[in-house]
């Protein structure tokens, strides 16, 4: 699972027909702190998140498509939460 902020969302007017009906954001990686990492993803919108957000993202195809509920569908990540806030272990 990756953590991330949903900066902007995705439109096309020609794609794969698996992505009809679904909202696709670009969303930049987190740290745990809010904190900028490295990278960003595309990822299928299943939580209704919108821009700003901290969002949960499951980036792995097969389990993307489980929760899809697709066998074949060509997609990656998708974000399956919306963070309201995060409260580190402290470890002894």
């Amino acid at each position: 699972m990756i953590l991330g902020k949903v900066i902007g969302n995705i439109h096309s007017t020609i794609n794969h027909p698996f992505y009809d009906g679904k909202k696709l954001l670009m969303v930049e990686k987190i740290e745990t702190d809010g904190k900028a990492a490295a990278g960003y993803l595309v990822a299928v919108d299943r939580a209704g998140a919108g821009a700003g957000e901290t969002v949960l993202i499951l980036d792995e195809g097969n389990g993307a498509r489980q929760v899809l509920e697709s066998a074949d569908g060509p997609v990656r990540s998708v974000i399956v939460g919306i963070v309201d806030e995060i409260n580190e272990a402290k470890t002894p």
